[in-house]
């Protein structure tokens, strides 16, 4: 029987359970080994059908005392009810988790992830440029141009920071990363994007996601 699970929190509640263990040494295992993935993660999702999302991940164990409160304090240093929702459980730990976004790929109609673009796309030879269009992440090498999509416009600007960020930390100077264009710029991106097959409407949208109602 199960004795520990490790949990994933979305804004302080239970989301889903990763995975159970029996005992607390292979439980503490696989969190650290799952919080040291998370660390390495270059795009975090912070957004779920257009709200603003935050992410951890904790390990609970069985406890003598039935239904015991916990709390977690929040970016304010206000004290947060955690629920758990187990009988006869408690949080022996809990951290930061930083979920990986995905980018469309809309040459090949799939998600992706950062590293999949980086080793499939960024790794190729060349002087390559990365830049922005609307909620479009555009990448340029030589003559070969690839789309990717994602939610909006202040993500697409989000990624090109967080990637910039990255490649400084490694030391890769291959890149010239543009958030900013002229009308003339944005003209000559929107008639070669054309040239290579994509469709103006995709080119003109500024949203993926639309907000629902709570």
């Amino acid at each position: 029987m199960e004795n520990y699970l490790i949990v994933l929190f979305k804004n302080k509640s239970k989301k889903r359970i990763i995975k159970k263990f029996i005992t607390i040494n292979k439980a503490q295992t696989f969190f650290k080994n799952l919080i040291k993935k998370s660390d390495d993660v270059i795009f975090s999702k912070e957004y779920e059908s257009s709200y603003p999302c935050n992410f951890e991940v904790g390990i609970i164990g069985k406890t003598s005392s039935q239904n015991e409160t916990v709390y977690m304090k929040d970016q304010f240093g206000r004290n947060i009810k955690v629920k758990l929702e187990n009988d006869g459980m408690s949080l022996i730990s809990i951290l930061p988790y930083r979920k990986e976004e995905k980018l469309f790929d809309v040459q090949k109609n799939k998600k992706i992830d950062t590293q999949t673009l980086i080793k499939n796309y960024i790794s190729l030879e060349g002087v390559k440029m990365i830049s922005t269009l609307h909620n479009k992440i555009i990448i340029q090498i030589n003559e070969k141009v690839f789309l990717f999509s994602l939610k909006n416009e202040s993500e697409s600007n989000r990624f090109i920071d967080c990637l910039t960020s990255y490649f400084f930390k490694i030391k890769r100077g291959d890149c010239i990363f543009v958030k900013d264009y002229s009308s003339a710029q944005r003209k000559y991106l929107f008639d070669i994007l054309e040239k290579n097959g994509i469709d103006k409407k995709i080119l003109y949208r500024k949203f993926t996601t639309y907000p629902r109602s709570k």
